[in-house]
């Protein structure tokens, strides 16, 4: 059985994909402020800067303003900004693998 990596979003990455395809598609950050009815830019920034991710919501209607699905908005840790190759980076929380054992004792109790 091979064991499944418990996926961690990488937000700095993340937040250069955004500012990366809003470039591409030739919208500035007062456009996407707008799109979102947003009174002040400061998501937005925050979204590009890696200190936040948007809302399951948010992500989804920024992924339609892109032109993208969510997946290729988001960058998981581990892959390179082309989404091409992995870096050596390992892509689980060593949270998550602190806990499986006790997650496993809870599901053979059940």
């Amino acid at each position: 059985m091979s064991t499944k990596c418990f996926p961690v979003i990488d937000l700095v990455a993340t937040g250069n994909n955004i500012r990366r395809l809003r470039i591409e598609r030739g919208l500035t950050v007062r456009d996407i402020q707008s799109y979102f009815g947003f009174e002040e830019p400061r998501a937005v920034y925050k979204w590009q800067n890696g200190e936040s991710l948007p809302t399951v919501d948010n992500l989804y209607a920024l992924g339609n303003l892109l032109d993208v699905p969510m997946d290729g908005i988001l960058v998981p840790v581990g892959k390179t900004d082309n989404f091409s190759e992995q870096q050596d980076e390992p892509c689980c929380s060593s949270h998550f693998y602190a806990r499986l054992p006790q997650m496993r004792r809870n599901a053979e109790a059940a």
